[in-house]
């Protein structure tokens, strides 16, 4: 099914409903028309059918409008992360080749310092606040209003793009993965069934549409009817007020958020919740216990997947078994494999080895290749299978523990390590707020496992580092092999827009040392 009938047919059977929650409600019908009317306008300002169309705003009911209204344009939407640096920003409006972009009074300056270096920019139209409008931009509000608001006369189809979204890049350019309409309704679905999200229930929008899961938490509420309450720039207070206000029921956010969130030490308060979901990043047993202690939640799901294939496992129960990856998704079908970056899909490890985890591209979640990068896809597509880069180990239930990336692991004095496990010890000290573990380099070990700690306020980078040394050795139980060689007390660790932990910024020394054991002394 196309994401434009789905919504029709959501407004048909609940035409009343709220869909839109928070300050400026709408209900399905209003927002039904609304959409039409901005597919009308995106027509009439030059995206075709077929054609794609750049969104940068901040975020919220506006750009959620001009996703679905895409959707029923037959054009594809094209959210793109407003925290992109220039460069980043003008190689994604150079490699799309949109028809416009759209932008409001947070991206506007951005979007025009980007389009100085591109060679043939797309026009640029505003979608931010009326009264912010600049004279001689055109206004995608002003032309939706004069426009009809009968159902617009085309048809998507299942195989067209819905919408395509870039990776952070982290190293290299971002990558363009196109989705379609398909794949997202039946990525839409299988978050409804997996994660248990009821019909009718409300949940909050706080995860960037730019992202999968911003794009899932809405679609999904779309498909059940239910409310989406949108939260464009996260706000832990806020956000507990809209949760507690608007009766949420449903959380899907990452863990950087929920530890935000608890931090306000009222998210006791909710007392709607129901469900709590996670992706994008590994959860803490100590922050999952806190969440549970705080929430109580019926389900508490780890959701693993990608941008590229939705799903490839869930966790259903991250109370009894907090961090587990669980097993397949209801779309998914998944192998672990020789973590040699040039193995085959046969090359199946033995039961309790750790492997390289691959995922199916014949699940209907999946996308069918990157855009533009035969390179990405030679790398990363292989026989009809996606290599995810990650590892992992099954237990004796045939549970899947993700423990790194194939790029990640370290290789010390010719011991392969891996750096998560080493940091699920860690993370147990009492006198650190976060703790990250990635290689450097070392005279006599190759690489050498360093941690990167940031402190408990109040407490210096010296007592840290000699606190963090003293647990390491005393009470994690690492043996000494895994002990870190070097401690690295930072102010910050580095995250993408979304909260993922950019371990290959502290690789390559992108880092603002408050102290270091350095020196190469061993622990």
């Amino acid at each position: 099914m196309d994401l434009a009938t789905a919504l029709r047919w959501t407004t048909e059977r609940y035409p009343h409903r709220r869909a839109v929650g928070g300050p400026a409600p709408l209900t399905y019908a209003e927002w039904d028309v609304r959409t039409e009317r901005y597919a009308h306008a995106l027509h009439q300002l030059g995206a075709h059918e077929g054609g794609r169309v750049i969104f940068m705003l901040q975020g919220g009911e506006p750009l959620a409008t001009l996703h679905l209204a895409a959707q029923k344009a037959r054009v594809a939407s094209l959210p793109l992360s407003s925290r992109f640096g220039v460069e980043e920003l003008a190689y994604c409006i150079t490699d799309c080749d949109a028809a416009l972009i759209a932008v409001d009074e947070h991206t506007h300056d951005l979007v025009l310092r980007a389009m100085e270096s591109v060679e043939q920019p797309p026009p640029v139209v505003w979608a931010g606040h009326p009264d912010h409008a600049p004279a001689a931009m055109p206004s995608v509000a002003h032309v939706a209003d004069r426009a009809p608001g009968t159902v617009v006369p085309v048809t998507p189809a299942g195989e067209d793009i819905s919408v395509m979204l870039y990776t952070s890049g982290t190293t290299g350019k971002p990558k363009g993965v196109p989705r379609t309409h398909t794949a997202e309704h039946h990525a839409a679905v299988a978050h409804l069934v997996q994660t248990g999200h009821a019909p009718g229930e409300a949940t909050l929008g706080a995860m960037p549409l730019f992202h999968t899961m911003g794009l899932r938490s809405l679609l999904a509420s779309v498909l059940s009817a239910g409310v989406w309450v949108p939260q464009p720039k996260f706000d832990a207070e806020e956000a507990v007020d809209l949760i507690r206000r608007e009766q949420v029921g449903a959380l899907y956010l990452v863990p950087t958020i929920y530890w935000s969130l608890l931090q306000t030490g009222r998210l006791s308060e909710a007392t709607s919740l129901r469900n709590v979901a996670y992706a994008g990043a590994a959860m803490t047993t100590s922050l999952a216990q806190r969440l549970d202690d705080a929430v109580h939640p019926e389900r508490f799901v780890n959701h693993y997947g990608s941008t590229e294939i939705y799903t490839f496992t869930i966790g259903p129960d991250n109370i009894t078994k907090p961090g587990c990856a669980g097993r397949a998704g209801i779309f998914s079908r998944i192998r672990l494999v020789d973590p040699d970056p040039d193995a085959t899909p046969d090359q199946v490890v033995g039961d309790g080895e750790r492997g390289q985890v691959i995922a199916s591209l014949d699940s209907p979640e999946a996308f069918a290749g990157y855009w533009n990068r035969p390179d990405a896809d030679a790398k990363a597509i292989r026989d009809g299978w996606y290599y995810t880069g990650d590892l992992a180990v099954a237990d004796e239930d045939g549970d899947l523990w993700v423990s790194g990336r194939v790029d990640d692991m370290i290789n010390s004095g010719g011991e392969n390590i891996y750096p998560e496990e080493i940091e699920r010890a860690l993370a147990l000290c009492p006198d650190l707020d976060e703790v990250v573990v990635a290689s450097s380099p070392h005279e006599r070990w190759g690489q050498a496992v360093t941690a990167f700690v940031v402190g408990r306020p109040g407490d210096s980078p010296e007592d840290t580092l000699a606190k963090v040394e003293r647990y390491a050795r005393d009470a994690a139980g690492l043996p000494s092999l895994k002990r870190p060689k070097r401690y690295v007390v930072v102010d910050q660790i580095p995250k993408s827009a979304v909260g993922k932990v950019l371990r290959r910024r502290l690789t390559a020394g992108e880092f603002e040392t408050l102290a270091d054991s350095q020196d190469g002394a061993i622990p």
